[in-house]
């Protein structure tokens, strides 16, 4: 029981020192209401999105640039989720910039286990698998 409560205390101290850095000024609101916000549309809405984006893109071959892009669009709509659900500000650059970083994080974290799987199966004879984001030739 003293182990659960002290991941409790643990979880509370991170969400309070999230909130007190999103407080500080890098992301928009002065309570720590925001973080949730912030978490349900930038991170849980918006990295479905970029990480569905970047194994798609994956799959079909296509060059990370093109993830890059899609991410962008992406971070529009999740700008407009904000301002229409939670009247935040909409034309922010250093707010966007924000989302953005998150969101190209998920979407090359994808891409790039997504095309690391796709070379170790498909050319088995030629690559392996190293880790969970690279491949490497076979010896």
């Amino acid at each position: 029981m003293d182990r659960i409560v002290n991941y409790v205390l643990a979880a509370r101290t991170a969400l309070e020192t999230v909130a007190g850095f999103f407080a500080g000024g890098i992301y928009e609101g002065a309570n720590g209401t925001y973080v949730w916000e912030f978490l349900f549309i930038t991170v849980i809405i918006g990295g479905f999105a970029a990480r569905a984006t970047g194994r798609a893109n994956a799959q079909t071959w296509r060059p990370r640039r093109q993830t890059v892009f899609y991410c962008i669009l992406i971070g529009l709509a999740v700008r407009f989720l904000h301002f229409a659900l939670f009247q935040r500000t909409l034309l922010a650059p250093q707010y966007f910039v924000f989302d953005e970083i998150i969101l190209q994080l998920i979407a090359g974290w994808s891409y790039s286990a997504t095309r690391a799987d796709q070379m170790a199966s498909q050319y088995r004879w030629l690559f392996e698998k190293k880790g969970s984001l690279r491949w490497e030739r076979r010896t």
